[in-house]
């Protein structure tokens, strides 16, 4: 594989570089360090910029508002983005249901919807797993019955989140409950201000809340609102999953912590006089990861060279989540180490060798991140467990 860029893409990199440090504001950027999750106004305000220069959704078509850039360029920007700590932008309507509703979508769908989710105007949640259904997703139950020009939908989704300020969400539901599971699941676009949709709160174990369960009531959904054809949703369904999958190594944001966890270890001390950075068990450890790093960089380099060559990537996507959520997970563990107890999310000053690290850190931010940075633990189990993800490999990969 050829990794050298071309002079056209050493120079759209210091484009984006002269973007960024002319649009994203350092003052609130270092504002948000002191807590993980970034304000909303933040994300609205990058999102804004980033629509109104055109760079919004750099993978969809240019007839949709995409931006008309090579996977290279792509990969480009992703990685100048994660290397300041960019905003992260909402996946489920720029990564998820807009590549579904461009791709399988009607022209009124692609009329109501795509302009909004460009612009930031709507927001969405994804309605996948269910109780008993997550892991095995096709096993779904929650029922969407034709009642003349609509469905008539009654069942529940968990793990759902945002959606307690979501405008929409995008639904697989059973519409044949008389036929093989995977061949009676239709997708479907919900107003979550329809009647009947009652949202509960799923507060984790770091007492924050981006998590819910969404109930359905004899919710009246238009058929109009259906994507594509129904009981075909399940491919519609694997699309999106792929999407996801493909676009979760985190390779950008993974680099740039690892960055900083090799300047940590060069300020901490260890003892006689040493570094954290000296001991060679640590040493090992950052070696490991970095080797692991490296190696996602290039499986997720020769994806986007099948994306570049219009091949389906498939389940060669399920490598990439797997091993960018390890990756990330060993970096998010090993920083814990490095900071010791001054990762305690009760310590109440800054020391010094974390403050100084290239923009300013808050007490707690990194028990935070731990847990929290791409969901921390949980980022092996959402977009489907790196469990199930194997068994893909073993059987779409490897014929086994």
């Amino acid at each position: 594989m050829d990794m050298s860029l071309t002079p056209e893409d050493e120079a759209f990199r210091q484009e984006v570089r002269e973007f960024i440090a002319d649009n994203l504001d350092s003052a609130p950027l270092q504002e948000r360090l002191y807590s993980f999750y970034t304000e909303e106004t933040i994300v609205k305000d990058w999102q804004s910029k980033l629509f109104k220069k055109g760079w919004i959704a750099p993978g969809w078509p240019v007839e949709y508002g995409g931006a008309g850039w090579t996977e290279t360029q792509k990969h480009i920007f992703h990685e100048e983005t994660a290397l300041v700590d960019a905003p992260h932008l909402s996946a489920f309507g720029l990564s998820m249901v807009g590549p579904v509703i461009y791709t399988f979508g009607n022209d009124e769908q692609k009329a109501q919807h795509l302009p909004k989710i460009l612009s930031g105007e709507m927001n969405w949640c994804q309605g996948y797993s269910e109780p008993g259904s997550g892991s095995d997703l096709a096993s779904l139950k929650t029922a969407a019955v034709r009642d003349g020009e609509d469905y008539i939908v009654n069942g529940q989704k968990i793990w759902t989140s945002n959606a307690h300020f979501a405008d929409w969400i995008f639904c697989l539901v059973r519409t044949n409950p008389d036929v093989k599971k995977q061949q009676g699941i239709s997708f479907l676009l919900i107003d979550m201000k329809s009647p009947g949709i009652d949202v509960k709160p799923i507060v984790t174990i770091d007492n924050d809340h981006h998590l819910n369960e969404v109930f359905f009531s004899d919710v009246r959904v238009p058929a109009a609102n259906r994507v594509g054809e129904e009981n075909i949703g399940w491919t519609y369904a694997k699309f999106l999953l792929a999407n996801e999958r493909t676009g979760i190594a985190g390779v950008g944001s993974t680099k740039h912590w690892t960055n900083r966890l090799k300047v940590i270890a060069g300020m901490e001390p260890f003892g006689d006089g040493k570094k954290l950075g000296d001991d060679p068990a640590f040493q090992t450890k950052l070696a490991d990861i970095k080797v692991k790093l490296s190696a996602l960089e290039y499986t997720n380099l020769r994806t986007l060279a099948e994306v570049a060559a219009g091949r389906d990537p498939g389940p060669g996507s399920s490598m990439l989540k797997i091993l960018g959520t390890e990756v990330a997970q060993a970096m998010q563990h090993l920083t814990m180490e490095a900071a010791s107890y001054f990762g305690m999310p009760l310590i109440k000053h800054v020391p010094r060798s974390l403050s100084n690290i290239d923009q300013p850190i808050g007490p707690g931010y990194w028990s935070d991140a731990y847990s929290s940075m791409a969901i921390g633990r949980a980022s092996s189990n959402y977009g489907g467990t790196n469990e199930v993800q194997r068994n893909v490999i073993a059987k779409a990969v490897l014929g086994l």
